[in-house]
């Protein structure tokens, strides 16, 4: 039995019956890291010395019968931008590359109730900016279905450590698609839950009115889980949403007969490689054999989301990275002569090209004489945006769009053309705009052998819709018994 092959609800199963120990998992993991992170470069700061004493410490709690979670002992990676109290929380840039947090986010503070283990920080694009994991300052993070391609970002180092079973799951947080799109390139399942529903206190911020933390995992039953783990309101998140407490797994019975998709058109246009709309489209006909009805319509928002979306995102970038100048917070110049250099030095030096490039975007749509006539437009447009949902959700239970327009890329194929890079979120921005939750699960692979992902979107808080259509085709397709990666390289 290769431990790292199981999904957690199987490990769980396994722990809770003594059939195996939280230090067996923990350093099936931390060899499995040992063989593959020279290849996969998915790790900013692995902790797999602490991870391997953390397990022993279960272990024996578990031995003496004291009371612990029912996924206690078992390991999980965390996106770089999440602050973990005494760990480095770098955000992949040398701005903060030898920040400690002196505090642990809200989810992290969850994590450690149910005694998850932290087995290390996971790498992304510098800041959260970016759609390959190529904007790191560290390294850039390879896909392990073909290592000569990206894992997509920014949470590429988190989606790339589940699909090479480095960790059994991860978070990530997801601006506009910073999960679901690595999801959908690394052949893994990633949730962006409702705006609100689980707290962005310790996130490193970006873009706040947009950012959200969220799962990336094995299968549908694990986002499930970890979503339970992480939902809730928090008082220290003024976003933070007070709604009833679920339970997300109670909501996969695979039963969708009577549903109702819709399928936008646009969304399956001009820029949508044709292998993934034919492969897409051919998943979609299993659920009218699954007794659910599909419908094609017209929701004509994703080339205005995009503009608005990089507007906003940009312009909170703007003043969420002010602070970083070398005196509140982050790296400081060794040489400078006045107030003025040590700022624009700091600066300079701590941050990289695709930061700057967004920081310098944002502040200007936020100055004088262009705020009415990009900022305001933009926040104009998203209003539309929302309400476009809205009229999509009277009438559908949930709407199917591809996650990316194509499978992965080459490594430095894109890198030379910010736009193009920016186009890769078409399918994924909108749902951030809205503020509505998407998973995204893989379906099937093209002709060289890489993931296509399909995203699901539901209305706001309607999470266990999302998860039970995501699982009922789960089971249909059987995405991870037909396939796994290969780490080639071509």
């Amino acid at each position: 039995m290769d431990i790292t092959e199981l999904t957690v609800h199987e490990l769980s199963e396994k722990l809770n019956n003594n059939e195996i120990s939280s230090y067996e998992i923990t350093k099936a993991y931390v060899d499995r890291i040992n063989e593959k992170e020279k290849d996969i470069d998915a790790f900013v700061t692995p902790l797999c010395e602490n991870a391997l004493d953390k397990a022993k410490e279960i272990d024996e709690k578990r031995e003496n019968k004291e009371e612990l979670g029912k996924y206690a002992g078992i390991p999980i990676g965390i996106k770089d931008n999440i602050c973990t109290k005494g760990i480095k929380t770098t955000c992949s840039s040398k701005m903060l590359e030898d920040f400690i947090a002196p505090y642990s986010a809200t989810v992290m503070e969850k994590i450690e109730e149910e005694n998850l283990i932290n087995i290390g920080k996971l790498n992304m694009d510098e800041f959260a900016m970016g759609t390959s994991t190529e904007n790191s300052a560290f390294k850039s993070t390879k896909n392990p279905w073909n290592l000569s391609k990206v894992p997509g970002g920014s949470s590429g180092g988190a989606a790339a450590a589940v699909a090479s079973n480095m960790v059994p799951w991860a978070l990530g947080s997801d601006t506009g698609g910073s999960i679901r799109q690595p999801a959908s390139l690394c052949g893994v399942v990633g949730l962006k839950p409702t705006y609100g529903l689980v707290s962005r206190y310790g996130l490193v911020a970006y873009a706040s009115s947009l950012d959200q933390i969220g799962p990336i995992t094995k299968d549908v039953k694990d986002s499930a889980i970890l979503l339970n783990m992480i939902a809730g309101n928090d008082k220290k998140d003024t976003t933070s949403s007070d709604i009833p407490k679920k339970d997300y797994t109670k909501a996969l019975t695979g039963d969708v007969k009577g549903l109702k998709i819709g399928v936008p058109k646009e969304f399956y246009g001009e820029g949508i490689n044709s292998e993934v709309k034919e492969k897409l489209y051919k998943t979609i006909e299993k659920f009218k054999s699954l007794g659910a009805e599909v419908e094609e319509f017209s929701l004509d928002i994703a080339k205005y989301s995009l503009a608005s979306y990089y507007i906003i995102a940009c312009a909170e970038a703007s003043s969420n990275l002010g602070r970083f100048d070398g005196i509140r917070y982050g790296h400081r110049t060794s040489n400078y002569l006045s107030l003025e250099e040590l700022f624009k030095k700091s600066r300079s030096e701590g941050f990289g090209d695709e930061v700057k490039r967004r920081i310098i975007l944002g502040t200007y749509v936020l100055s004088s004489g262009y705020y009415d006539a990009y900022y305001k437009k933009a926040q104009k447009v998203r209003t539309m945006v929302i309400n476009e949902f809205n009229k999509g959700f009277e009438k559908y239970d949930v709407i199917i769009t591809p996650t990316s327009p194509t499978t992965a890329f080459g490594i430095g194929e894109k890198s030379s053309n910010p736009l193009e890079l920016y186009l890769a979120d078409i399918c994924t921005v909108s749902i951030n705009v809205a503020g509505v939750p998407a998973i995204s699960i893989p379906v099937a692979i093209d002709s060289e052998g890489l993931p296509i992902g399909m995203q699901i979107i539901g209305n706001k808080f309607q999470e266990e819709k999302i998860l039970n259509v995501a699982y009922s085709i789960e089971k249909e397709i059987k995405f991870r018994e037909n396939y796994k990666p290969e780490f080639k390289c071509n």
